[in-house]
């Protein structure tokens, strides 16, 4: 993928220019992380990938029928609907044993008839996450899918998606703040600098990375370019 320019416009029409010469491309099974400052538009780069947002200049490739699954800030599911009914909204064609696989693998088995409203916030999040994988997706989109939770609670939230991820080969790209969460999750991270965002560093990450070393590193670009 490729943005040469990304601009919002204030409703005064003051132009605001948030992502320029920003480019990378993520293999099947590649798991990619962005870590910017905040304002940096991170989720706006989240949003033209999705196709939500297609105003833009550039171009962004994804494999020609490629399925695509998105974890927003907000878990955002139907209160009127329950846990199953709200993963079945968006994977209609998942088989009954597909889905049972997916509620136990994120502690859900218990909570497929509870509606939104009788959720914990972790249990919420555990849905969105469902969510997306029913559709059996090449490409996972997750903007700070764990924002807002305590860290044991997030640790183990990341444990249960990174192993989804594995046994499925999914393609994954995640906005995160949490360098530890980049660390845990991603075989590649993405710093991006200020606004206008592009990316001022690429760091790679495998089982005999250094990882304190790495964290400290991060830690001091990102306040660099903060």
């Amino acid at each position: 993928m490729r943005v040469a320019s990304k601009a919002h416009f204030s409703a005064a029409g003051v132009r605001m220019d948030v992502l320029r010469n920003l480019a990378f491309t993520l293999g099947k099974g590649e798991t990619g992380a962005l870590i910017g400052p905040s304002g940096c538009g991170k989720t706006s780069l989240m949003r033209l990938i999705a196709g939500i947002d297609r105003k833009f200049e550039g171009e962004i490739h994804r494999p020609a029928g490629a399925k695509l699954g998105m974890v927003f800030q907000e878990p955002r599911l139907l209160p009127w609907r329950s846990v199953e009914d709200n993963v079945r909204l968006a994977a209609p064609a998942a088989g009954a044993a597909e889905l049972a696989n997916l509620f136990a693998a994120l502690g859900l088995a218990a909570h497929r008839t509870l509606f939104p409203g009788e959720l914990s916030l972790g249990l919420a999040r555990r849905v969105a996450i469902a969510r997306a994988f029913a559709v059996e997706p090449d490409l996972l989109l997750l903007d700070e899918p764990f924002v807002s939770l305590d860290e044991a609670l997030a640790r183990k939230l990341q444990d249960e998606l990174a192993s989804l991820v594995a046994a499925r080969r999914v393609t994954t790209l995640l906005v995160t703040h949490d360098i530890e969460e980049a660390l845990r999750l991603a075989n590649r991270i993405f710093l991006l600098s200020a606004r206008p965002a592009h990316i001022v560093q690429e760091i790679y990450v495998n089982a005999s990375t250094d990882a304190a070393g790495l964290r400290r590193q991060i830690a001091h670009s990102l306040a660099a370019v903060s």
